[in-house]
């Protein structure tokens, strides 16, 4: 497994070698949240993970385990906490988790880390422990960014994926664009016979506290799904992948794209 990807595949002898090359190392970072009654709990952890070792593969890069739990799940872009299995950390516990990683990486040599956040909500905490980790660091080379797979969808990827009209990120919460991510790297996880088709929920421009359950549509995606299609999850992966690495390598500098070693899922 050492020409893997994937970080804990790897002894720490083939590690110790990897991290010699300046490797960019990315961290999913998604969440174990309803996903709507046809996509499992994991979606936030399991597309965001794809993506990443995609990018890796393009950059000579490293992808970390994703972290498995997210902040808070709000109902206005995740449907809220009152879901039975949806499992919540607090922004702070997160922002935490997050800089611990960020000390323990530089420890060991690493200076680029990528973050790719795969749960709408953790955005600000993982923003924070990035942001106060490279502070605390201080003068040294160890550089971050933090990044959210969608905000990469073109117009003319968004285009061919909604030809009848796009709700908007907010609203794609188990709906087409999850669901034909995970039509495509993970057609098993997906209950077809349970896709949702409801119109988009209608949210009031504020928050309350504790969460309006009533505002959430009953099946726990935001909109419907019903046009979801694996075809689509690939345009969207695909565009994805190639984006990110773009954008990484920009970032950070690297050599040109390293040649991919296979084709297909990541």
């Amino acid at each position: 497994m050492a020409d893997s990807v994937r970080m804990a595949d790897l002894a720490w002898p083939e590690f110790a070698e990897r991290a010699k090359r300046d490797p960019i190392v990315f961290l999913p970072c998604g969440a174990f949240e309803q996903h709507g009654p046809h996509l499992p709990f994991d979606v936030d952890v399991l597309i965001p993970s794809a993506i990443a070792e995609g990018a890796a593969r393009r950059v000579g890069g490293l992808v970390l385990p994703a972290l498995a739990y997210g902040y808070t799940s709000m109902p206005k872009s995740g449907g809220g906490p009152y879901f039975p299995g949806t499992l919540n950390l607090s922004g702070e516990t997160l922002s935490r988790l997050v800089s611990d990683l960020v000390h323990e990486l530089a420890r060991h040599g690493i200076a680029k880390l990528c973050a790719i956040v795969g749960h709408y909500e953790n955005q600000w905490p993982v923003s924070e422990g990035l942001d106060r980790a490279v502070r605390a660091l201080g003068d040294t080379p160890f550089k971050a960014m933090r990044l959210e797979y969608w905000d990469f969808c073109t117009p003319e990827v968004i285009e061919a994926v909604f030809p009848d009209g796009y709700v908007g990120i907010e609203l794609e919460h188990a709906a087409v664009m999850e669901t034909s991510l995970m039509l495509h790297l993970h057609p098993e996880k997906v209950r077809r016979d349970l896709i949702p088709h409801h119109p988009p929920a209608d949210f009031p421009p504020y928050d309350l506290y504790p969460a309006a359950r009533d505002w959430v549509p009953a099946s726990g995606a935001l909109t419907s799904a019903r046009d979801a299609s694996a075809e689509k999850g690939r345009v969207l992966f695909d565009h994805y992948v190639a984006a990110i690495a773009e954008a990484t390598r920009k970032e950070f500098s690297t050599a040109p794209e390293a040649p991919l070693k296979s084709a297909g899922r990541a």
